[in-house]
């Protein structure tokens, strides 16, 4: 495939600042371009369309973007920064002030839930959080 495939979200009149405001929160993150209907930009390398659509179709945990962290700090900057404005949600999951879902993971849940023997606790854990918290679900 010549071109890659991404994602085009579908903001209530507010593209160009759903984008900026990405781009202020992930590294490696630029806007392309802007008009009036479309803002393309990158977060973190990856190419995302947002469409100025109108009030006709609103955001669900259906789609969400899964950012996954190798440290504490990782986790703690997006969840502060996503969650600004926006609603905190079970397990890692967010809305955003856009209405966008996220998952903020850390990068050890996938090693953690392949062991037979910790899975069952560390799946406990993180059942009981909001964000994340790599030390317990380590001791878990």
């Amino acid at each position: 495939m010549a071109n890659p495939i991404y994602p085009c979200l579908w903001f209530d009149g507010k593209a160009h600042e759903a984008a900026e405001y990405y781009c202020s929160v992930f590294p490696n993150s630029r806007i392309i371009s802007l008009n009036p209907m479309v803002a393309i930009f990158e977060l973190n390398g990856t190419k995302f369309m947002g469409l100025n659509g109108g009030p006709e179709f609103k955001f669900n945990e259906a789609v969400s973007f899964v950012v996954n962290c190798e440290t504490q700090e990782e986790i703690d900057m997006y969840w502060n920064k996503l969650t600004a404005g926006g609603q905190e949600g079970k397990c890692g999951w967010l809305v955003d002030k856009f209405g966008v879902s996220w998952q903020i993971v850390p990068s050890i849940l996938g090693k953690l839930m392949n062991d037979p023997e910790k899975a069952p606790r560390a799946m406990y854990a993180f059942m009981q959080m909001k964000k994340f918290d790599i030390e317990k679900l380590l001791n878990a």
